[in-house]
């Protein structure tokens, strides 16, 4: 497949709420000043379990006066992921994405290219202190810890002006009739993604304390199963991001920018869908597999072959009727109807209690109109489409790899 909302007040109650619940902060739109930047760190720190104890570890670290002990050493840790490279990590590295993510997205008072340029690099030093030692936030090291960045339409626009990919808006779907506005767009995206849970959140809201006047539209903790590379079970119990370009020659031709200020970087496409899980169970297997358009036990495709083979299009019963139905998904989402690129799809699952959960949609590609084709097609024909329903949704410039000497944020763009 390409919570409750919250308004920031004083009240206790809200400021506990956050990313640990995965609610959502409607952004201001009034030409009042922007609110204290505590109240968005309030919203992004986190009172509730484990995301809250980021600030107490960093007050009781400052009042340290001993020798800092060293991290401890554990075997089982997974590799680090170094934040240094052509591309942003959390994209296409680690292959396999971890299992626990945590993901804001903001709005920012001040648009004009300078202090944007500024926060970005601020940003980039956060990231690099979190994912390369032992921090405060993180005592114990950053094992596989990942820091993703992107930033929405406007901020392409005054950063490299309007002629590049990820200036543009996502359009309004048929399927968002539940979408409201302040859960829609937004200036940045901000995701941590680990194997370790509670570093995801107290690592984001370590990354937002360096964002200067920033207002927090939504948030969302998320997770997914085990599983090898991009392909996983969904909330539905079916196989997600089984075909996705995989290669270096597949990335290049399907996901990374080739050429100007945002070479290197990709468009991501963000949608918090919530899913009828229950009404979906209540479907027989076989019309669960027409639906989807793949065999619920292995993710094999219902024309035949393995789990990771095509989809053939084409093959027909002895009745003459198509394998693959007409309105299933893997037919309505395949690029040879939309005559566009592959999507990298690296989905999560994201469960706030009760009907709030679903999937965690979340698709790089080097052009949004790979993204926007295919779903227009999804709304038309699909008939996964009436088990689903958007709750937040935006597309943002995921800008290109940084290094300690070249500042995220900092190729090309404006003075």
């Amino acid at each position: 497949m390409t919570g409750r909302d919250d308004h920031a007040d004083s009240t206790d109650s809200t400021e506990r709420a956050g990313i640990a619940s995965g609610t959502d902060t409607p952004a201001s739109h009034s030409s009042q000043a922007a609110p204290p930047r505590r109240h968005v760190l309030r919203g992004l720190a986190i009172g509730a379990g484990s995301a809250g104890l980021g600030a107490v570890a960093a007050s009781a670290w400052a009042g340290r006066t001993e020798p800092e002990s060293p991290p401890r050493q554990d075997v089982r840790a997974p590799a680090p992921v170094s934040p240094h490279e052509d591309h942003q990590a959390g994209i296409d590295r680690p292959a396999t994405p971890q299992q626990h993510g945590c993901v804001a997205v903001l709005d920012l008072n001040r648009h004009d290219a300078g202090h944007l340029r500024a926060v970005l690099a601020a940003i980039g030093t956060e990231i690099t202190r979190l994912t390369t030692t032992a921090t405060p936030e993180l005592p114990d090291g950053p094992a596989d810890l990942t820091l993703t960045v992107g930033v929405g339409p406007s901020v392409v626009q005054s950063l490299y002006g309007s002629g590049v990919p990820g200036a543009e808006t996502l359009p309004r779907f048929g399927s968002d009739t539940d979408l409201a506005e302040q859960r829609s767009g937004g200036d940045l995206f901000l995701a941590a993604y680990s194997s370790d849970p509670n570093a995801t959140a107290d690592a984001l809201a370590a990354v937002t304390s360096a964002v200067d006047g920033g207002e927090q539209r939504w948030s969302q903790r998320c997770f997914r199963g085990q599983g090898e590379g991009t392909i996983v079970r969904n909330p539905l119990g079916f196989h997600d991001g089984v075909i996705v370009p995989r290669s270096t020659e597949e990335l290049a031709e399907n996901v990374w920018i080739p050429d100007g200020p945002a070479a290197g970087g990709s468009v991501l496409v963000v949608r918090r869908i919530a899913l009828d899980a229950e009404a979906f169970r209540n479907e027989t297997i076989d019309r669960q597999e027409q639906i989807v358009g793949r065999r619920r036990f292995d993710g094999a495709p219902l024309s035949g072959g393995g789990p990771t083979d095509e989809v053939d299009l084409l093959a027909k019963t002895a009745e003459g009727e198509f394998r693959t139905p007409a309105r299933s998904h893997v037919r309505a989402a395949h690029p040879s109807f939309t005559g566009s690129h592959l999507m990298l799809r690296r989905g999560y699952a994201f469960d706030n209690g009760g009907a709030d959960s679903g999937l965690l949609f979340m698709c790089f590609q080097r052009e949004l109109r790979t993204f926007v084709r295919t779903q227009q097609r999804l709304d038309e024909i699909d008939d996964l489409m009436d088990y689903t329903r958007v709750t937040a949704s935006g597309t943002f410039l995921v800008l290109p790899g940084f290094t300690p000497d070249r500042p995220l944020g900092s190729a090309g763009g404006r003075n």
